[in-house]
């Protein structure tokens, strides 16, 4: 009998597969990959894991016994070429096809590319495995790009003794998704650790012994637009993450609601809900979104969504490398950055979660506990 097929065996795909048998659903669950690995996680593969801390098992979400015990088919290294919709049924590369009851799209994203030779990129394992053996023989290290990814591999390279030089093309790091005092704060991080910053740097050819390009990713929304199912930037969902067509649900860094987030918390918590619905218990999706980074022994904790925010306020010194950076848009509080400030990255996440209102001078004033407004 066809069950739930998974095209895409990232984060999302994987939790997907491993929430619909903790909700008790009994049919058969497909889960198909294009890599030839077992499902692994990505966040290492850009700090410890290409640092050489941590070894390749360590990445892998569940050993292989996980998919046999949990009756999940796990197909690696195997494509999906195109969906059938009105006999519900998805093609593959290798040739026949899989039925399905309900359609799952995890097909993640893509790294964008710079239209020159000789770069590097960071986005599978087969990446990270590359550039950690090229970081063993090499001495200058130049990074394309001051967003998350290029930030965290410069940390890496330049902890392994490199010399590193980072060239960003607007003219702060990170400008997309921090405020000013927050990229403001990074370039002296990585000043003070020896890391040549070049903001405003015209993308182009750079000469070192390894390049790396981290310039964002394009969601992959090929095989969606195909079937005829509508995509903006991702794969079109509504609040329960089903596309146009009731059958096909779309989750992880590929699916857009109002806006397409690309996250680990994004992808798990994605996969938690349309494995709900699926099982016959559906909510909306209303998760508030939160991130982290990790460069040299600094974190940095993210909750809510900043874009649109028209004033910031800062709680603690930037100069303790402790602080934080509240966002606020006509008066009201949309997110939260902080820096080596664990408690309140807890709070923002839970005053978000709970609508509960924050004034912004609650917010820079210490004496407020944020932990109690919630």
């Amino acid at each position: 009998m066809p069950g739930v097929v998974i095209v895409g065996a990232g984060q999302a795909g994987f939790q997907a597969a491993a929430s619909l048998r903790q909700q008790g659903y009994g049919e058969s669950i497909t889960l198909i990959g294009a890599e030839p690995h077992l499902p692994y996680q990505r966040p290492p593969l850009s700090k410890e894991f290409v640092a050489g801390k941590q070894e390749e098992r360590h990445v892998f979400l569940r050993p292989e016994s996980f998919y046999a015990a949990n009756r999940i088919d796990l197909l690696t290294g195997e494509t999906v070429t195109g969906i059938e919709r009105a006999g519900r049924h998805v093609r593959l590369a290798s040739g026949g096809s899989i039925p399905y009851k309900t359609l799952i799209l995890a097909v993640g994203a893509r790294i964008r590319e710079l239209p020159f030779p000789g770069v590097s990129y960071l986005r599978t394992l087969d990446d990270s495995v590359a550039i950690k053996a090229r970081l063993e023989e090499v001495q200058d290290v130049t990074v394309v790009g001051g967003g998350f990814i290029g930030l965290e591999i410069a940390s890496v390279a330049r902890g392994l003794g490199k010399s590193v030089k980072v060239f960003e093309a607007q003219p702060r790091l990170m400008p997309r998704v921090v405020s000013p005092v927050i990229s403001d704060f990074y370039r002296e991080l990585h000043a003070s650790h020896g890391v040549e910053v070049v903001l405003g740097a015209e993308v182009g050819p750079r000469s070192a012994d390894l390049v790396i390009a981290g310039i964002g990713v394009l969601p992959n929304v090929e095989l969606a637009r195909e079937a005829g199912l509508a995509v903006d930037n991702g794969i079109v969902v509504d609040e329960y993450l089903r596309t146009g067509d009731e059958n096909i649900y779309a989750i992880g860094d590929c699916a857009r609601r109002g806006v397409r987030i690309e996250s680990v918390q994004n992808a798990v918590d994605q996969g938690v809900c349309v494995s709900s619905a699926i099982a016959g218990k559906p909510e909306p999706y209303t998760q508030v979104p939160w991130f982290w980074t990790d460069q040299f022994d600094v974190k940095l904790q993210m909750a809510g969504l900043s874009s649109g925010y028209d004033r910031t306020v800062t709680r603690g010194n930037p100069e303790s490398r402790k602080f934080s950076v509240f966002y606020f848009r006509d008066g009201r509080f949309i997110a939260v950055d902080s820096i080596n400030r664990p408690g309140d990255h807890l709070a923002g996440r839970k005053l978000l979660a709970n609508r509960v209102p924050l004034a912004p001078d609650q917010a820079a004033d210490e004496s407020v506990e944020l932990k109690k407004l919630g």
